[in-house]
C-alpha cells in the first residue's frame, strides 16, 4: 500500500514538472510568434506555422502506423472542433502581434472557466453554485484586465478574448470526439487548421508573403520546433500523473508569459493587470478543487 501511495506520489510529481515545462515552453512560443510579428505578415506567419507542425504531426503518426484521415475524422465533434481552431488561432496571433505579451497570456488563462460553465450546459454536467461563483468571479477578472469604458481599455484586447473563446469550443469539441481519432491526429488537424485561418486572413490583409528576415525567420522556425515540444511534454504530462494533480500547473504558464513580456518586449504590469490575474487563478483553481471533491464524492 505504502509503495503505491509512493508510485503514484513519484508519478505526480514527474507529471507536474513536464506540465511545468510544457507552459514555459508554449510561453516561449508565444513570445517567438510576437518576435515573428513584426518582420512578417501574420498570414504568412499562420501558413507557415500550420504547414511545418502539420508535417510533423503528419510523420508521428505515420510512423506510429496511422491513417491520417480515417472515417471518424469526419465526424461532426472533430469538424467543429476545426472551425474553433481555426477562429481560436487567429483571433489570439492577432493578439499576440498587436496586444503585450502578458495581457494576453492572462485572459487565455480564462478558458478552462468558460470550458467549465460551457460544459454545465452543453453536456448536463453538475456544477455547484460554488463553481458558478468562481466562473463569474474568473471573468470579472478578465473584465478588470480589458477595462472596458476606462482610459485604458483598447478593442485590441478583445482579440485576446476572442481567441480564448475559440480555444475553450476547440476543447469542449475535442471532448465529444470519437475516442477512435488519436491525439497525434487532432494535432495534425490542429495544425491544418491554422493553414486555413492563415489563408482566411490572407484574403483579408492583402499583404504578399515576402522572404523572411534572418531573425524572423529563425523566430518561426523556432516557434514550430517549440510549439511542437511544448504540445508533446503537455501530452506527456496529462499521461503521466493524476489529472488533477497535474493540471493546476497549466498556470505556471501565465508566470512564464508574464516574464517574457516583462524581459523581452519592455512591458509594464499594472495593478488592475495583477488584480485580474489573481482572480481568474484563484477561481480556476477552486474549481478544480471543487471538481476532484465532486468526484470523490
Amino acid at each position: 500500500m505504502t509503495s503505491h501511495i509512493a508510485t503514484d506520489a513519484r508519478a505526480n510529481l514527474v507529471g507536474s514538472l513536464w506540465m511545468v515545462g510544457a507552459m514555459a515552453l508554449f510561453a516561449a512560443e508565444d513570445a517567438l510568434i510576437k518576435a515573428a510579428a513584426a518582420a512578417l505578415p501574420m498570414s504568412q506567419i499562420l501558413v507557415v506555422f500550420g504547414t511545418g507542425g502539420a508535417m510533423i504531426f503528419a510523420l508521428l503518426a505515420r510512423a506510429q502506423g496511422l491513417a491520417l484521415f480515417p472515417r471518424d475524422a469526419a465526424a461532426p465533434a472533430v469538424r467543429l472542433r476545426v472551425v474553433f481552431e481555426v477562429f481560436g488561432r487567429l483571433f489570439y496571433f492577432l493578439a499576440l502581434a498587436l496586444t503585450p505579451l502578458s495581457s494576453a497570456t492572462v485572459i487565455l488563462q480564462a478558458t478552462p472557466l468558460v470550458v467549465v460553465g460551457a460544459a454545465a450546459v452543453i453536456f448536463g454536467e453538475r456544477v455547484g453554485w460554488r463553481r458558478w461563483l468562481a466562473i463569474f468571479i474568473g471573468l470579472c477578472g478578465v473584465v478588470i484586465i480589458i477595462r472596458p469604458g476606462g482610459d485604458g481599455f483598447s478593442a485590441l484586447s478583445l482579440l485576446a478574448v476572442a481567441g480564448m473563446l475559440g480555444f475553450a469550443g476547440r476543447d469542449l469539441a475535442s471532448r465529444a470526439a470519437p475516442a477512435s481519432v488519436s491525439t497525434i491526429l487532432l494535432g495534425l488537424y490542429g495544425f491544418l487548421s491554422v493553414i486555413v485561418a492563415g489563408g482566411l486572413f490572407a484574403i483579408y490583409e492583402q499583404q504578399p508573403f515576402q522572404w523572411p528576415t534572418r531573425s524572423g525567420g529563425m523566430a518561426l522556425a523556432a516557434a514550430i520546433v517549440v510549439g511542437i515540444v511544448a504540445y508533446t511534454s503537455l501530452m506527456t504530462a496529462m499521461r503521466t500523473g493524476e489529472v488533477a494533480a497535474v493540471t493546476p500547473f497549466r498556470y505556471t504558464r501565465l508566470l512564464f508569459g508574464v516574464a517574457l513580456g516583462v524581459i523581452a518586449f519592455g512591458e509594464k504590469i499594472d495593478g488592475a493587470t495583477w488584480a485580474g490575474c489573481g482572480l481568474i487563478v484563484v477561481s480556476g483553481l477552486f474549481i478544480l478543487m471543487r471538481g476532484k471533491a465532486a468526484r470523490k464524492a
